[in-house]
């Protein structure tokens, strides 16, 4: 997630806005696990299971590749595209059609990773994404290693179970999101009026596994956000709606092209309040994350129950909005 400072040349950076002072009244409290066991046949309304394991194996991955370069996957370094090539070929051996898109920001080179599942409605497209790169001072495995895994695994689950989509499914990765949403906004920027007309909505998913978490969902568009909200309060988690995330991830360029976005986030560097601490448990006065920006947001700054469960709820709104029953 870009960070809340100025930063020159960003744009499409917004002022962030206070967290909501209530608690949505129609949340539950409560908690949810991920169980371990091997993914179950999906249909058209369910998704299936994703053992955390498995996200955080792509983690471990991304963290291999930080330490390798530098210690970052920042845009303009080697960790960058090394990790944009790991997904790429995960996806490409799982069957999707890939593209990579080149832009140009503060004069290097970087790169968005587009995925399309064949088949379904090209008229009707179900975007879910979240960017890749991190800052230069650290990996980035929470931001964004965590919603860059968590939607890679759930494309790979659409491959595996064998799903046929009534709508078309893309997924993306976008570059360079911490100078100011660049990648996304060029893609956004590239597309057509048809284009961008055919995108039902877009899902993003920047910071899915914070290890002092809290269960967040955008609050950009009520159909979406009731999607969100609901699969929550079936599982007794409790939400909120994001506010520290305003403008400052790679929905924004979606949202301004008038495309609905939805979306979930674990928190950044906001300090976690007592009511907080009670709904969703860890510790108040401390951020959500910690690590947010810094060298220490390694692998071992995850929380798993928040990674999965987030996984879990992307996975459950991809197949459902890309189904007609």
């Amino acid at each position: 997630m870009l960070t809340s400072s100025t930063e020159l040349g960003a744009p499409h950076m917004r002022p962030r806005t206070h967290l909501a002072a209530a608690l949505l009244a129609a949340a539950l409290i409560g908690s949810s696990s991920i169980p371990a066991s091997a993914a179950r046949p999906a249909t058209a309304a369910d998704a299936p299971d994703i053992p955390v394991a498995d996200i955080k194996a792509h983690l471990d991955r991304l963290q291999s590749i930080a330490d390798a370069n530098g210690g970052n996957r920042a845009h303009g370094r080697s960790g960058y595209k090394a990790s944009l090539d790991y997904i790429k070929s995960k996806l490409d051996a799982a069957g999707y059609t890939t593209t990579v898109q080149r832009f140009t920001s503060n004069g290097s080179t970087g790169y968005n990773l587009v995925a399309d599942w064949p088949g379904g409605d090209p008229n009707h497209v179900v975007f879910a994404g979240s960017h890749l790169d991190s800052v230069t001072r650290g990996p980035g495995i929470n931001d964004n290693g965590s919603g860059s895994a968590g939607v890679l695994e759930v494309a790979l689950a659409v491959a595996r179970s064998g799903y046929k989509p009534d709508k078309h499914l893309r997924f993306g990765w976008w570059g360079a999101e911490e100078l100011g949403m660049v990648g996304s906004t060029n893609y956004v920027d590239k597309l057509s009026g048809a284009d961008r007309s055919k995108i039902d909505e877009y899902l993003n998913f920047d910071m899915i596994g914070s290890p002092n978490p809290g269960y967040f969902v955008y609050g950009y568009d009520s159909r979406l956000q009731g999607l969100f909200e609901n699969w929550f309060a079936a599982k007794n988690i409790a939400t909120e709606v994001d506010h520290e995330g305003d403008g400052r991830s790679d929905h924004a360029p979606f949202q301004d092209a008038g495309i609905p976005v939805g979306g979930l986030f674990s928190g950044a560097d906001y300090i976690k309040t007592d009511a907080q601490a009670a709904q969703w448990g860890g510790t108040a006065g401390q951020a959500f994350d910690a690590c947010y920006h810094q060298a220490c947001d390694t692998s071992k700054n995850l929380d798993d129950t928040a990674l999965g469960t987030n996984t879990a709820a992307i996975a459950s709104a991809v197949w459902k909005l890309s189904s007609n029953s």
